[in-house]
Parts: structure tokens; C-alpha cells; sequence
């Protein structure tokens, strides 16, 4: 993965492209910013006007091997790129989301809990993407690139994307400032097309694939161990596990994927630990966080 410390919206949403790992099949190793949003969404989203103590924000972080010193940097830096907002109490600081973080937040949390890892319900319809930007603007090529693949966009050519579905990326591209060099169509394959080849030629499907299985793997063994002693640590990586595993799917049309594609099984884990979780984490956050309404 390119080091892009968050998907591109806080540096324009790559916030949740945040996971390192040098391969598929092996366990990945979070990073702090992935850590801190899964922290932030799952503990702060839902709760209205709340800030955190930093010292509540480091006892969890601690709790899934992050480091102090790691967390009051990350923090520091979220803060100056506007993701999160400081506020001192006495002696105390705390922090907040932002209005750009909560757009994050709400979109990863669409994600993860509404949309499911597996589209059955295509309605044989794709959206085209054509851009062509000046060779200088290589930055602004990598935030585009980086905002589609988040979408559900793969590359058909090197200037022509394509996502299944009707998918409205006018407001990413808007707020990019690309209107002027990107075109949007909405269309239907024609029947000369190899459907299946295309998604073939498009997309890593065996990586994609290798993901959920690995996920599969290494979560299937916490089914069987109750919430744990520490929910609250085992519910921040399996959500920023699950993340990092369904951020490279499209979520291609279940009928051109192949029979046994392992995003289903894989969801289902994702289900059952996280139902199995979620009260255990919610009462230790409870018991564990100082919080303080925001100013």
C-alpha cells in the first residue's frame, strides 16, 4: 500500500485506506489513524456534542499495542488536518470530531454496517469516469485515483473508470475541483461485452478474495471466546480489520463473481463478533472514557 496516511477526504478520504500490511494473508498490523477513526466511530459518533480525555484515548489505543507517544502525535496531527478539534478542561485536553471527520466517519460507518460485502441487487447498470488532467497534476490524480477505488471504481483504461451501479461521485469530483476535466456517464453493458472478463481485467479478484478469506481465518477463532477480557480492544481491530478488507471491493454483482466468492462467509464472521461485541465494548467504554460536552 502507498503510504497515504488517510483516504482522501482528510487528506481527502483516505482515512479509510489505512491499514499496513506487506501481505494479504497474514494478520495486518493497523495503523494509529485507523485506530483512532474506528475509536472515534465507534465510541464518540453516535453520542452527540462529546469530546474525550486524551488519557482515556491512550488507555484504549494501548489496549491494541499503540504506544503513547504515537497516539498524542496522531492526534496532534488529525488535529491540524482538521479532523479532530482540541478542547482544555483545568489541565486536561480532550478531543472531538469535526464536521469533516463526522462526513468520514458517516460514510465508513455506511460502509461497514449498511451496505454489506455482497451486491445482489445490481440492476445491470455502470458508471463511467472519464478524466484527463495536465501531467503536472500528480497529486490531484492520486486523490481522484484514491477517492474512486473507494467508490467502487476500477480502471477500465488509464483515463476511463467504471463502478457497478448507479454511483454519484459528482460531489467527490466537485469537491476535488476536477469538474472541468471529468466526465460521468451511466449505461448498460452491450451484449457483445464479456461481462465477466471485463470484471476479470478490471479488478484483482484473487486479492480481493485472499482478504476476506485471511479475515475469515482470523476471526472465525474469536466466535468461540465469548467478548474476551478486553471487548473494547477486540472490537477497535476487528473494525478496523474489516475496513481495511472491504476497502479494495467494488462490490461487483454477485451473479459475474465466482460461485464461491468469499466475501459472504466472511460478512457473516464480521456479524457475529461484532454482535457479540458490541454490549460488552459499550459498557467498558462506558466504565473507561472521560468525556466533556463540546464547546
Amino acid at each position: 500500500m502507498e503510504d497515504d496516511d488517510i483516504l482522501d477526504t482528510m487528506d481527502t478520504m483516505d482515512t479509510m485506506d489505512t491499514m499496513d500490511t506487506t501481505d494479504a494473508l497474514d494478520a495486518p498490523a493497523p495503523r494509529p489513524q485507523s485506530l483512532m477513526l474506528a475509536f472515534f466511530g465507534n465510541h464518540v459518533l453516535d453520542e452527540g456534542e462529546l469530546c474525550v480525555y486524551s488519557g482515556s484515548i491512550i488507555d484504549v489505543l494501548g489496549r491494541v499495542g499503540v504506544g503513547e507517544q504515537a497516539v498524542r502525535s496522531t492526534l496532534t496531527r488529525m488535529v491540524n488536518r482538521g479532523l479532530l478539534r482540541r478542547q482544555r478542561e483545568g489541565r486536561r485536553m480532550y478531543f472531538g470530531l469535526t464536521p469533516q471527520a463526522t462526513r468520514v466517519l458517516e460514510d465508513g460507518r455506511i460502509r461497514i454496517w449498511k451496505q454489506g460485502a455482497v451486491n445482489d441487487d445490481w440492476d445491470g447498470s455502470w458508471t463511467l469516469l472519464g478524466f484527463s488532467l495536465p501531467d503536472s497534476w500528480k497529486r490531484q490524480r492520486h486523490d481522484l485515483r484514491s477517492r474512486l477505488a473507494w467508490s467502487g471504481f476500477g480502471a477500465l483504461y488509464s483515463g476511463l473508470w467504471i463502478a457497478p451501479g448507479n454511483v454519484d461521485v459528482s460531489a467527490v469530483v466537485s469537491e476535488l475541483g476536477l469538474t472541468d476535466h471529468v466526465k460521468i456517464f451511466h449505461a448498460q453493458a452491450d451484449g457483445a461485452t464479456d461481462i465477466e472478463l471485463m470484471i476479470r481485467d478490471t479488478w484483482d479478484l484473487e486479492s480481493i478474495a485472499a482478504r476476506y478469506v485471511a479475515f475469515d481465518k482470523r476471526w472465525t477463532a474469536h466466535l468461540g471466546a465469548g467478548s474476551g477480557d478486553d471487548p473494547i480492544g477486540t472490537r477497535l481491530r476487528l473494525v478496523s480489520e474489516w475496513l481495511w478488507t472491504i476497502r479494495t471491493d467494488p462490490r461487483l454483482p454477485a451473479r459475474h463473481l465466482p460461485r464461491a466468492w468469499p466475501a459472504r462467509p466472511a460478512r457473516e464472521t464480521f456479524r457475529l463478533v461484532a454482535d457479540q461485541t458490541e454490549a460488552p465494548a459499550r459498557r467498558m467504554a462506558h466504565d473507561l472514557l472521560e468525556t466533556a460536552p463540546l464547546r
